[in-house]
């Protein structure tokens, strides 16, 4: 049997990692500062986190949601207490797909109605739900068109407030910041306002922190910059560190119905293992700070390099806006300089390492990619 070719892949095999370093079979070490699509929070190989799982699955990787699973309570503790969120109630499953399309159907199970706004250039997943919410055409199959998502441009708060004048919509979903479309942030007075509007309207609101949470732009959820309170939180890629796993947040206006949602996989032992370990790390290294500081360098010395287009980001969140082919300098700087990247459109160089990257690999680089734009 062949793989179903669907990928286009780099030929180069990482079969190890330590941090923010990846190693080939023969020992080549590559600077990692995309950490798998922002997955590897608290770098490869942790030994914190080796320990946690491999202790767990030596007890019990795996049983249903219809035991009791202590793990889960103890996960949702120590994540409401870190994120500022502790009087909400957590539901988990296994993607951060999974985790938007169980928000949306939350939003319609709690207002009766059946519509979804999103925004222009968004990306929510690529189960049936998450990708009719996603303003890309190219992943959507005829199977996914849906009239109950409407689109308008991020950022334009006039057609956001006629949209759900309607009364017709029963959540409207944004991302904390763009990642796919290439790192574009709503704006703090923007999401204020959506938060305003939204409750004027009986709308809930979701925040799609999949790429922007867990610490990666220097808060532990990029809107909590603006200061509001979504009605729902969605997250997924770092929470268990490259084990798969999502989670809604859920308000406490919400009420849970026996059999309303439901996992086989969600919130297994070896998951949660895995995510209490990963919260354990960023707690005890103070790496919500360490993005933030790392990450105000990275972006202010990106800023000084001249010929570049556009610096955009937050924290560890940060998209570089070439001139040239995007795809072409990461190619170059894979190849020749050993440092994965990741893209995000056409000009767009996307930089999501885990959250303890050091300044020494900061500085090697802002040192090699200047050199890339040199050549």
């Amino acid at each position: 049997m062949k793989l179903f070719d669907v990928y286009s892949l780099y030929p180069i095999e990482p079969v190890s990692g330590k941090g923010c370093h990846v190693y080939t079979a023969d020992s080549t070490e590559y600077l990692d500062l995309y950490g798998g699509h922002a997955v590897i929070s608290i770098g490869h190989a942790h030994p914190v986190y080796v320990k946690a799982v491999a202790d767990q699955v030596a007890k019990m990787g795996f049983y249903s949601n219809s035991v009791e699973n202590s793990l889960q309570q103890q996960l949702a503790d120590r994540l409401g207490k870190l994120s500022g969120y502790d009087d909400y109630a957590l539901f988990l499953c296994n993607s951060g797909a999974e985790a938007n399309e169980n928000a949306m159907k939350l939003a319609s199970f709690h207002t009766g109605r059946a519509k979804i706004l999103a925004f222009s250039k968004a990306f929510h997943g690529r189960t049936s739900g998450a990708v009719a919410a996603t303003d890309n055409p190219k992943i959507q199959a005829p199977f996914n068109a849906t009239p109950n998502v409407e689109f308008v441009e991020l950022g334009d708060i006039e057609a956001v407030k006629s949209k759900l004048a309607t009364g017709e919509f029963a959540a409207v979903i944004v991302e904390g910041i763009q990642g796919v479309s290439g790192i574009h942030e709503p704006g703090d007075d923007f999401l204020r306002t959506l938060r305003e509007v939204s409750l004027e309207t009986g709308t809930m609101l979701i925040l799609d922190e999949i790429q922007s949470g867990y610490g990666r732009t220097g808060r532990f959820f990029a809107h909590q910059y603006s200061g509001i309170r979504p009605d729902l939180i969605t997250v997924a890629k770092g929470i268990a560190n490259g084990f798969p796993m999502g989670a809604v947040l859920i308000s406490p206006e919400f009420e849970a119905v026996k059999g309303m949602l439901g996992t086989t996989f969600g919130g297994n032992h070896l998951a949660c293992a895995a995510a209490i370990a990963v919260l354990d790390v960023m707690e005890e290294e103070n790496l919500v700070k360490n993005a933030a500081e790392v990450g105000e360098y990275l972006i202010e010395e990106l800023k000084k390099i001249d010929g570049l287009k556009e610096v955009r980001g937050r924290g560890l969140m940060i998209g570089v806006e070439i001139e040239g082919d995007a795809s072409e300098m990461r190619r170059k700087l894979l190849f020749d300089h050993h440092i994965f990247t990741g893209g995000a459109g056409k000009h767009t160089v996307r930089l999501l390492p885990a959250l303890g990257i050091t300044r020494e690999d900061a500085d090697r680089f802002l040192t090699e990619f200047k050199a890339c734009l040199q050549s």
